[in-house]
């Protein structure tokens, strides 16, 4: 048996490196999730390991502020060798390529004889008050060379000149590195500056959970103490949240890929026993038993799933090494992460990729012990691996899907996230149980068209397509899982995304609110924003402060006619007319006023009485410019609201924004925008990684839908040389398996993108049916996503028929009618 074994593997060699491929895509998947996890995660570990190193104990103020008494009692403790005092001053530094000062963090340099501090890459630490170590990062992006002179300014309206001294090394800093001065320096700058913890270093003999232990018994109880150790972990866990996530969605598309492979080996078996039913026969006739050809059967997975998930595997790691590579190259917030491959990286998607195709292997396996001895001596049967689908398995499948569809309809009503996944499997795993009488059904219906105007090749296609149920739902349930999949994503993303900007419209309704402080806007300010890359409107507003209910509050007025253009929500820009006053609920509630209520508001002697509406997203007071007239005739212009293009690059248009009209002090910058540019950005990462998924269903299914037609060949060798005989050219032979092929292709798109509407949909309500002001939802059709998707699956599935039907059109009619 064992020659058998290799003789086959090496007669089938093509089609099993086929079927490789399903599992190749599904292991890489795998290994590429667990990799990249283990990498990042590691990475994150020995960064902040790195920077805690001989910190034993830490006093982190969550919930209360660390206080001078705290502090003296921890630098008493008899367990402590080392107290460090970690303080923070938040100051502002003028930049040299800046308008404005930017934010800028300085800790205070501490003793680091026993607990790790900042490293300079170039010039040295500070030692003087006047003197500061920028991160090197920083000073890159900004252009700031050592010697240079930087001026920072405290929001207290003190400001000093410092001199850089040093650049720090923060190529392993996550997020924003901090600026380092001396101790007497960030007193100097901030005397009450933040202490963000106190790190402690224990004695010889005193391990960290005595010491936290110590500390915990000496500070107030509302300060929290960690060990050493138990803080790195508190600080990787807050890290690495988001790459949990990720890992956790590269995770479920390997376990869909393997789900999908497991289809397509199990066909390509199939084919492969089809092929081999006298070569079965015969070996049953030499003595061989019914375990021994199913065991070889199962030999044959083996060797194919072992090499596979190895080829697997290594692809895997290669993706996670150009992944990590691309994390470096474009800064995404993580610090330098190497490739770390672990046991558990390596050795589970190799042993899952193997254990998938033997379980994908056993059912034709199975069949292949039913080839009776007798097939040998009976050539003239063509080999045939149909079945008809059983009663049991439709009867399961219809309650699956009503149960399914009732618990989709729990979730979505009730916006329970849990219920309505539940809901979706279980509809689901109902669509592939009838997908044996659901299918050849939507193929008949679809394949009406081209049987009426292809003529007979056209009409023996769609007979094709629909002869063996079975086999044909399992092909098309490959490519019907990867439709399915991005439908949902691409409708869910889109629906998501309408609720949030209905949703961000109600609370944000404008999108960058621009104010100048103590001062009016000079004269070009208007022509400067609208010169701005994706600023679309720009309206003038001007501010008077009134006194109204006992308490002075400013008002801000705009023009009625223009509100319109930047107001992102229609109703309330409809509510802004003369004698009415838009309040945010703040003020209201201050007030104490409801809805409709009138409002008398006082200004330089003029009285007004307006009619009072709550709206939130703007101002205090938000009123028509011609009220605010009547108020303040001569008001001048103090700010601008903007509203932007939707495809603009949100942060790119702040920044901008942030850095014009120079000769304004203080430019306030605030809005919407920054938010909705933050959503968009994790939406559209969503979308990649659903076109993505959507590439490897493809491939998968592509090798699915051209194994089931060569195995359709193969069946029909004699019938397809018959037809040649009779008439049918090469040509139409092919196009007969093309439009076969094309049905497959188009009924899996089509259920899918059904599917994937409704549980887009139900998803979306689930989710952000609890989550908006008002609990409401918005509900989206992507149709050109959805007409692409439906357009690529056409075209793979008319490439899935191009090797089978080139198979097909080779054999001439009469060697294939003589065939034995």
């Amino acid at each position: 048996m064992r020659r058998s074994i290799l003789s086959s593997l090496r007669a089938h060699l093509g089609r099993l490196v086929a079927a490789c491929l399903a599992i190749v895509l599904g292991v890489g998947f795998g290994t590429l999730a667990l990799t990249a996890h283990a990498s990042a995660s590691n990475g994150i570990d020995e960064s902040i390991g790195a920077q805690y190193r001989g910190v034993d104990a830490v006093v982190y103020p969550e919930n209360a502020q660390i206080t001078p008494a705290d502090v003296a009692k921890l630098q008493n403790l008899p367990q402590a060798d080392s107290v460090v005092v970690r303080t923070t001053a938040y100051l502002t530094a003028a930049f040299p390529d800046l308008v404005r000062p930017d934010g800028l963090a300085v800790d205070a340099l501490y003793d680091t004889a026993r607990i790790a501090g900042p490293g300079t890459s170039s010039g040295r630490l500070p030692t003087a008050t006047n003197e500061i170590a920028l991160p090197a990062k920083e000073a890159a992006k900004h252009h700031v060379a050592i010697g240079q002179s930087l001026r920072l300014n405290a929001y207290t309206g003190k400001s000093w000149n410092v001199t850089v001294v040093g650049l720090l090394d923060d190529s392993k800093a996550i997020g924003r590195a901090a600026a380092v001065a001396t101790p007497a320096a960030v007193k100097i700058f901030e005397p009450d500056a933040f202490v963000q913890s106190v790190d402690l270093a224990a004695k010889p003999g005193v391990d960290q959970q005595a010491l936290a232990s110590a500390a915990q018994g000496v500070v107030s109880g509302d300060l929290k103490v960690f060990t050493g150790e138990g803080w790195i972990d508190h600080e990787v866990k807050g890290f690495t949240n988001g790459i949990d996530v990720l890992g956790g969605v590269f995770g479920m598309f390997a376990v869909i890929a393997l789900f999908v492979a497991c289809l397509v080996i199990s066909n390509t078996f199939t084919i492969v026993i089809a092929q081999r039913t006298r070569e079965m026969a015969l070996l049953r006739c030499v003595g061989a038993s019914r375990k021994q050809v199913f065991s070889s059967v199962l030999a044959d997975s083996s060797v194919v799933g072992v090499i596979a998930s190895a080829i697997g595997v290594v692809f895997g790691v290669a993706l996670s090494a150009l992944a990590l590579t691309l994390a470096r190259e474009f800064d995404w917030g993580l610090p330098p992460i190497a490739l770390h491959l672990d046991l558990w990286s390596v050795f589970v998607p190799l042993a899952l990729g193997t254990v998938a195709t033997v379980v994908a292997a056993v059912v034709p396996a199975r069949r292949a012990t039913k080839v009776a001895p007798l097939a040998a001596l009976r050539p003239e049967v063509a080999p045939a691996a149909a079945s008809r689908a059983g009663a049991v398995r439709l009867i399961l499948g219809f309650v699956l899907l009503a149960g399914g569809g009732l618990l989709l309809a729990a979730g979505a009503s009730g916006h329970q996230v849990i219920v309505g996944v539940a809901g979706g499997v279980l509809s689901f795993l109902g669509v592939l149980a009838i997908g044996s009488l659901l299918v050849p059904a939507l193929i008949r219906l679809i394949g009406t068209l081209p049987a009426r105007g292809g003529g007979v090749p056209s009409r023996i296609a769609v007979a094709n397509a629909v002869r063996n149920p079975k086999r044909t739902a399992a092909t098309t349930s490959a490519l019907l899982i990867g439709v399915t999949l991005i439908s949902l994503t691409c409708v869910g993303i889109a629906s998501v995304r309408k609720t949030f900007d209905v949703s961000m419209d109600g609370q944000y309704p404008v999108d960058i609110i621009v104010t100048a402080y103590n001062e009016k806007m000079p004269a070009g300010a208007e022509q400067q924003l609208r010169d701005i890359k994706g600023i679309t409107q720009v309206v003038p507003v001007s501010k008077v402060t009134v006194r109204t209910g006992g308490q002075e509050l400013p008002v801000t007025g705009i023009d009625q006619a223009a509100a319109g253009s930047v107001i992102q929500n229609p109703s309330l820009a409809a509510q802004l007319k003369p004698g009415t006053a838009l309040l945010d609920s703040p003020t209201m509630n201050m007030l104490d006023l409801k809805d409709g209520a009138p409002l008398t508001v006082v200004a330089a002697g003029q009285k007004l009485t307006l009619t009072a509406h709550r709206a939130t997203g703007l101002d205090p007071i938000t009123i028509a410019s011609t009220d605010l007239r009547k108020l303040a005739p001569a008001a001048p212009v103090t700010g601008f609201w903007l509203a932007s293009d939707p495809k603009a690059d949100g942060s790119a248009v702040i920044d901008s924004v942030e850095q014009s009209i120079p000769t304004v002090k203080e430019l306030g910058v605030e809005g919407g925008l920054a938010e909705r540019n933050s959503y968009t950005q994790v939406f559209d990462v969503l979308l990649l990684v659903g076109v993505g998924l959507l590439g490897v269903s493809v491939l998968i299914a592509l090798v699915g839908v051209g194994n089931t037609l060569s195995l359709s060949v193969l069946e029909r060798t004699r019938e397809n040389a018959l037809l040649r005989a009779m008439g049918l050219t090469r040509r139409q032979l092919r196009g007969m398996l093309a439009v076969e092929s094309l049905l497959m292709a188009l009924v899996a798109a089509g259920l899918g993108i059904a599917l994937g509407l409704i549980y887009g949909w139900t998803g979306t309500s689930a989710l952000m049916g609890g989550q908006t002001v008002d609990g409401g939802v918005e509900y989206a059709v992507p149709v050109s996503l959805l007409v692409a998707i439906a357009a690529v699956a056409a075209v793979a599935g008319l490439l899935a028929s191009v090797l089978p039907a080139r198979r097909a059109a080779k054999v001439a009619p009469a060697g294939a009618l003589a065939t034995e």
